[in-house]
C-alpha cells in the first residue's frame, strides 16, 4: 500500500490485490462508496454501502479489529471519501486504488446482475 499526503492529510492507497487478501482474511472491512443503483447492479460481496451522497465520516463504525477500505468505481469518489475522514480525524484510513473497475480487471469475484432475468449471480474469479 501506498501513503499519500495531500493538504497535509494522509491517508493509503491500498491495491486490489492487497484489499482482495485483506478482506478474504477478515483483516478489513470494505465500504463501497458508489450509488444504490450501482451497488444494486454489481458489487464486491460482503462489502457494505455508503454512498458518497450521504456519507458522514461520524457515522462510521470504529476501526477497532478491523481497518476501512473505501472503493468506488475508478478510484476518485473512494479517495475524496478517504480524504474527509483523515480530515475528521479518522485514521489510518484507506482506499482502493482503481475502485471496482480494477477490481473486475484484475479477475476478481463480485455479484453481477443477470442480464436475462436481473436476479443477482455470482461472477467467480478468474
Amino acid at each position: 500500500m501506498k501513503t499519500e499526503t495531500v493538504d497535509g492529510l494522509t491517508f493509503e492507497t491500498w491495491t486490489v490485490d492487497e484489499v482482495a487478501k485483506a478482506f478474504d482474511a477478515n483483516e478489513i472491512a470494505v465500504i463501497d462508496v458508489r450509488t444504490p443503483q450501482e451497488y444494486a447492479f454489481e458489487h464486491i460481496e460482503g462489502a457494505l454501502l455508503m454512498p458518497l451522497s450521504f456519507f458522514s465520516a461520524e457515522k462510521l463504525p470504529s476501526q477497532e479489529g478491523k481497518r476501512i477500505i473505501f472503493h468506488c468505481g475508478s478510484g476518485v469518489r473512494s479517495g475524496k471519501v478517504a480524504m474527509a475522514c483523515a480530515a475528521a480525524g479518522i485514521s489510518p484510513v484507506g482506499h482502493m486504488e482503481g475502485g471496482f473497475g480494477a477490481w473486475k480487471a484484475a479477475g476478481k469475484a463480485y455479484t453481477g446482475t443477470d442480464m436475462a432475468t436481473g436476479a443477482p449471480k455470482k461472477v467467480q474469479a478468474q
